[in-house]
C-alpha cells in the first residue's frame, strides 16, 4: 500500500522542491508575465483612449466640416441674392436711360415737326405773297382802262392761280 499512500519523507521532499520551484517561478517568471500581462493591458486601454479620442475627433471634424458647408451655402445664397439684386438694379437703370433716350427722341422729333411746319407755313406765305406780286404786277402792266377788263383780268388769274 505504500503505493497508493505516499510517505511523509516524500511529501515533506515534494512540498520542499514544489515550494522551491514556486518561489524560482515568482521571482523570474511570474513578475515579467505578469509584468508583460499589465502593460499589454495598459498598451490595451491607451490604444481604447487612442480611438475614443480619435471617434471624438472625427466626430468634431465632421460637425466642422458640416457647419463650414452650411456656412459656405448661406455666403453661396447670399451671394446669389446679391447678384440677382444687381441684375433687377441694372435691368432697372438700362429700361430707366431706354425709356428717357426714347422720350428725348420723341420730343425732338416733334420740335422737328413743329420747326417744319412752321418752315411750311412760311413758305406758303411767301408763295401767296409772290402770287400775289405776280398778279399785281401783271394788273398794272396792262392798261385798264376799262373796269369791265380789270374784272375779267382778275378773274382769270384767279382761276390761273387756282389750278397751279
Amino acid at each position: 500500500m505504500e503505493l497508493v499512500t505516499p510517505g511523509i519523507g516524500l511529501v515533506f521532499w515534494m512540498l520542499l522542491s514544489f515550494t522551491i520551484v514556486l518561489i524560482i517561478l515568482k521571482k523570474y517568471a511570474w513578475g515579467p508575465v505578469m509584468k508583460a500581462l499589465k502593460d499589454r493591458e495598459e498598451s490595451i486601454e491607451n490604444a481604447l483612449r487612442s480611438a475614443e479620442k480619435a471617434k471624438d475627433q472625427m466626430a468634431q471634424l465632421q460637425a466642422d466640416n458640416q457647419k463650414i458647408i452650411n456656412e459656405a451655402k448661406i455666403e453661396r445664397d447670399k451671394l446669389i441674392k446679391e447678384a440677382r439684386e444687381v441684375k433687377e438694379k441694372i435691368i432697372n437703370e438700362a429700361k430707366g436711360q431706354a425709356t428717357i433716350e426714347a422720350n428725348k427722341l420723341v420730343e425732338t422729333a416733334r420740335a422737328n415737326i413743329q420747326t417744319e411746319k412752321i418752315a411750311a407755313i412760311n413758305e406758303i406765305k411767301n408763295q401767296i405773297a409772290i402770287f400775289s406780286v405776280d398778279i399785281a404786277e401783271k394788273i398794272l402792266s396792262r392798261e385798264l382802262t376799262d373796269k369791265n377788263k380789270q374784272k375779267d383780268l382778275i378773274d382769270n388769274l384767279l382761276k390761273e392761280i387756282n389750278f397751279n
